[in-house]
Formats: C-alpha cells, sequence, structure tokens
C-alpha cells in the first residue's frame, strides 16, 4: 500500500483538502492519504518547506509526498515531482521541496507538464485537485514516471539558513514557529551541546529581555518563564514553559538568534 501525504495551506473550512484526497482515492483507492498539516499561514512557503523537510525522513521508502502552498498557481511557474533515494515530492517549483531533497540523493526530477494525467478543464486556481493530485495518484498505483513529463536538471532552491559558529558562541535563525508559540531555531541540537551546568543561553539581538538560558525540557523553569531546549526536530527551540515565546517576544521566522555566555550584555 503506498502513502500519500499532503501538506497545504488551505485549512479545513472550505473542503479543498477534502477534494484533493477524494481525487487520489479515486485513481488510487488502494493507497493511504496521511495529513501532515492544513495550517501553514497562506502563501508562507518557507513554514512548509520546514515542515515537510522535517516531517518526510518518519515515513516509509517510497511514501508520496504532495506540498501545495503555492500562492502562484496559474502562473508561470512549473510543477515538479522529485524522486530521490527514498521518496517522491511533488509541488509547484517555488521553493517549498528544495529543504526536503537537500540531504537526499536525487535520482530524477521531472516537469509535470502531460495533460492527459490532468482533470480537464484545469482550474487556474486549484492545481491541488487537477494536477498535483492526480500525479501522485499515478504514482500511487505504480505508474510509469516519463509519463508526467521531461525531466529537468535544476529547480528553485530555497537558500537554506546555515549557522555560524564563532569563538563566542553560535549566530543562526529562527527557522518555524510552532502552534504552541515556540521558536524553532537553524541550530541543530548535534552541533551545539553545552556541558551540564554551562552558562549558556540564546538570546534575540536588541531585544533585552528575550534571553533564554539552556535547558534540558520546557518545565526545566518556572510557569511563564524563557528557556530554550534541545527539540525533538533535531534543533533548538526557544520557549516559554506554559506560554508562547512567539507572542510574548515579538518572534518570527528569518528572526537572528545568538548564543552566549550567560551573563554577556546584548
Amino acid at each position: 500500500m503506498r502513502i500519500v501525504t499532503l501538506i497545504t495551506d488551505f485549512g479545513l473550512r472550505d473542503g479543498f483538502v477534502g477534494v484533493m484526497k477524494g481525487v487520489i482515492l479515486g485513481r488510487a483507492p488502494q493507497c493511504r492519504v496521511v495529513d501532515l498539516s492544513h495550517e501553514i499561514e497562506p502563501g508562507d512557503i518557507r513554514s512548509a518547506a520546514f515542515v515537510l523537510y522535517n516531517a518526510h525522513r518518519w515515513f516509509p521508502v517510497g511514501t508520496i509526498h504532495v506540498a501545495v502552498v503555492d500562492p502562484g498557481v496559474g502562473g508561470p511557474r512549473s510543477a515538479l515531482a522529485i524522486r530521490t533515494d527514498r521518496a517522491w515530492f511533488i509541488g509547484p517549483d517555488n521553493g517549498v521541496l528544495s529543504w526536503a531533497v537537500r540531504d537526499q540523493a536525487v535520482r530524477s526530477a521531472r516537469q509535470i507538464t502531460n495533460p492527459r494525467m490532468f482533470l480537464r478543464p484545469v482550474s487556474q486556481t486549484f492545481h491541488g485537485r487537477d494536477v498535483f493530485a492526480p500525479v501522485a495518484a499515478h504514482l500511487a498505483r505504480g505508474g510509469r514516471a516519463d509519463q508526467i513529463g521531461p525531466e529537468v536538471q535544476s529547480w528553485k532552491q530555497m537558500p537554506w539558513p546555515v549557522p555560524d559558529r564563532g569563538a563566542g558562541g553560535w549566530r543562526g535563525e529562527i527557522l518555524y514557529l510552532d502552534r504552541f508559540g515556540n521558536a524553532l531555531t537553524n541550530i541543530p541540537t548535534g552541533d551545539f551541546q553545552p556541558e551540564d551546568g554551562a552558562p549558556w543561553a540564546f538570546v534575540v539581538p536588541g531585544r533585552k529581555r528575550a534571553r533564554f538560558p539552556v535547558g534540558r525540557f520546557y518545565a526545566g523553569v518556572g510557569s511563564g518563564e524563557p528557556i530554550a531546549v534541545p527539540g525533538s526536530s533535531g534543533f533548538w527551540e526557544l520557549a516559554v514553559n506554559g506560554g508562547s515565546a512567539a507572542q510574548r517576544f515579538g518572534l518570527k521566522p528569518g528572526d537572528p538568534v545568538e548564543v552566549v555566555r550567560m551573563g554577556r550584555a546584548r
């Protein structure tokens, strides 16, 4: 049984997600459709790319991942199907797939152009239903990849923000805000591993109150207190025990962060 995952910015109010599932299951009734998220903020390609990057590794080899966060729908952007050594990734060529495939061996990438794959007529506002869902179903039922369209050698890349390590600590940025208001940074937990009791903190430059002492879990400080913890995603998180770090400190993706020794002014 092939698995097809969906990540969109559609929400669950209007039925768009259900329609995509209906198309997939109508053409490939033996597959299983799994929701990754449909609560991406409208048009937030970067957050969708991070969620896909973070989630795809937990699925079996051969999974088909469909990402539809597509503010350029109907415009000149291409549609892509990328095959790696682990999975298929389908979506618009706007960077949303680029983080998920960045550390994988790409076996082929194809521009989705074959009109015989599509639902007709193709809506210029709903390629999720008319283009991406039918292609996912085609692959889920064992269809040939070369029927999707021609191979391409490049696609739109969204640069991965690489943190800097200096003599005094780390410099990075916020990648993503989760539902709880935790701010996930781009500093890997495997790279920054403070010794027990080491006086380190994450700070947001220019905001004196945004200081997050390094700990191990959310309840490592009192209720309402900030803390930085090694998150389950493999990156350091800025959190508030029992609250929202994003709301309290006005954090957003792209904000710079630094790891400094406690007591160092910022």
